[in-house]
């Protein structure tokens, strides 16, 4: 019999085994019913929804942080599953799909495929998940996870088409819906085209990591799958999207050419181009995004070229034995060190310039971090009037920080007990819109105020007072210093003056705290999710 529909069974069993590991990492835990889950089909649909967060978080370039995942865990349980689960719970049970299920608790995941052209079992390498460090604001630590190409792989796997292939399937889907003037089927299939080519760049960005680390975990046909095989099909829908743009263009045009105004056409008229700006709008994205693959391609191919030529530079390097080549002969014949000066000499370096600037002692240090992302540069005529906006932008954060602590202050004088609830302060400023932007100006801000108030967890006056006595004093604006802020407020305002220690806990025996229609730094609206605090003056 011809065996020849077996080649590659190993690449096949990769896809079987991305399947298997989940199931074999998620059955037989009784963790899963301590959590409410009794079936087994209840706790797969559960990891795969939130691959799926994790996914549309990675596509979209965010953080995706275990705050995030317990977050959007509550949302689909409150609104789907219907467990009796707190906001703790969905955050200990992101923490557990994460970690145990999808990483193995940080063991790195092999299936066994037969590779029937080896004759022998293979060990296949597996991984949905990676992580990275962020820093929120550029001052709060996190740890943010986004799917990997294996993860991918493994959501995408239900369309049952190969990857090289989908791109091409989608174009032709786009194409008859553009053709048939179906706008708004249209402008799905463009915007899947876009997801599409993210993954790609995505994909490709994770092989240059993967090559920088360990060029051997990097196989050479590997190299040439994801070098080679996308590259035509690229090169030749560009072409195709561009004309795809100018007929879109064309097709906006013949609106504005009848001389009709946007407030007098009907609402079918106004839907399609509505839609045909967004078509134009993801067509440009595209075009952009696949011009990057092609840029990062020529990064991919320098990187794999630049590890290999480290190798090689490593093998050729002869390795010295000091002890039986330097001092045997030394010992043996004293007169050699005449000549050692010349075997030392290449590891003597001049002598550094030594100097002390006192202006860096006392300048304040902040994380350097580097932004894999695009960072569009601001470019002024005037260096004057651009430096002059981004000191007013600094100027209006700080304030935004001592705002939050100002509302919290207010509280805790106004109280009888000299004690409140975080809770209690988020159900009085839903009536208040003023006090409501003060407490909470932004998602990021408001989180950053109460990280640091649980750090502190005690406040003391005076020992801020001497500490302050003793440090330089700096009165530039800069970025949020808890402490300095926490002084000005009570020194500046007098009704504050009576403060003179603070304690701050958390109520783990009350409801987490929720607080409704808030923004984010970048224009989302989402809700506040945080354990209640307990706040008190003595």
């Amino acid at each position: 019999m011809n065996l020849d529909f077996l080649k590659k069974f190993s690449t096949r069993m990769k896809k079987v085994g991305m399947h298997t590991l989940i199931d074999y990492n998620s059955m037989f835990k009784n963790m899963w019913k301590s959590y409410g889950f009794e079936e087994s089909y209840e706790y797969i649909n559960l990891i795969y929804a939130m691959l799926m967060f994790i996914m549309e978080q990675s596509l979209k370039d965010e953080v995706c942080t275990i705050d995030d995942i317990a977050s959007y865990i509550d949302e689909l349980n409150s609104k789907f599953f219907g467990k009796s689960l707190t906001y703790e719970q969905c955050k200990s049970l992101g923490d557990f799909i994460v970690n145990t299920i999808l990483c193995d608790e940080g063991r790195a995941m092999y299936f066994k495929g037969y590779d029937f052209e080896a004759k022998k079992y293979v060990d296949i390498h597996i991984s949905y998940v990676s992580n990275k460090i962020v820093y929120i604001n550029d001052t709060v630590r996190r740890t943010s996870y986004y799917l990997t190409d294996d993860g991918y792989s493994l959501l995408l796997g239900t369309l049952e088409v190969e990857n090289n292939m989908k791109l091409t399937i989608q174009e032709m889907i786009f194409k008859l819906h553009l053709e048939k003037a179906d706008y708004s089927k249209a402008v799905d299939d463009i915007k899947q085209i876009f997801n599409l080519s993210r993954i790609q760049l995505q994909k490709i960005k994770e092989g240059i990591r993967r090559i920088r680390e360990n060029v051997l975990d990097f196989s050479s046909e590997e190299y040439e799958t994801t070098l080679n095989d996308d590259m035509a099909i690229i090169k030749e829908q560009r072409n195709k999207f561009k004309a795809y743009r100018e007929h879109v263009k064309e097709k906006i045009e013949e609106f504005y050419e009848q001389g009709i105004g946007r407030d007098k056409l009907n609402d079918e008229d106004l839907d399609k181009l509505n839609n045909l700006g967004t078509i134009n709008e993801y067509l440009s994205r595209v075009i952009g995004e696949q011009q990057k693959i092609l840029s990062t391609h020529f990064d991919f191919k320098h990187a794999y070229s630049e590890a290999l030529t480290g190798m090689t530079a490593v093998a050729a390097i002869k390795r010295i034995n000091f002890a039986g080549e330097i001092y045997e002969p030394i010992l043996n014949d004293v007169s050699k060190l005449k000549t050692l000066d010349k075997i030392l000499r290449p590891l003597y370096i001049s002598k550094p310039h030594q100097f002390y600037n006192i202006n860096k002692s006392i300048q304040y240090q902040r994380v350097i971090r580097e932004r894999d992302d695009d960072i569009e540069e601001e470019l002024s005529s005037d260096e004057d009037v651009f430096m002059e906006e981004k000191e007013r932008e600094r100027r209006e954060k700080l304030l935004k920080y001592r705002g939050v602590l100002e509302v919290l202050f207010e509280y805790l004088i106004n109280f009888q007990d000299r004690k409140v609830y975080l809770s209690k302060i988020a159900e009085d400023i839903r009536k208040n819109r003023d006090v409501k932007g003060a407490f909470v100006p932004s998602v990021e801000i408001f989180r950053e105020v109460m990280i640091e108030l649980l750090k502190s967890n005690h406040i003391n006056m005076e020992e801020l007072k001497r500490e302050s006595k003793k440090s330089i004093r700096d009165d530039s604006p800069i970025d949020f210093e808890f402490n300095k802020t926490v002084m000005e407020i009570v020194e500046e305002d007098k009704k504050f003056s009576n403060i003179r220690e603070i304690d701050i806990s958390k109520a783990i025996d009350r409801s987490p705290v929720k607080i409704y229609g808030i923004q984010t730094d970048k224009g989302y609206v989402k809700t506040v999710i945080c354990t209640d605090i307990e706040f008190k003056v003595n």
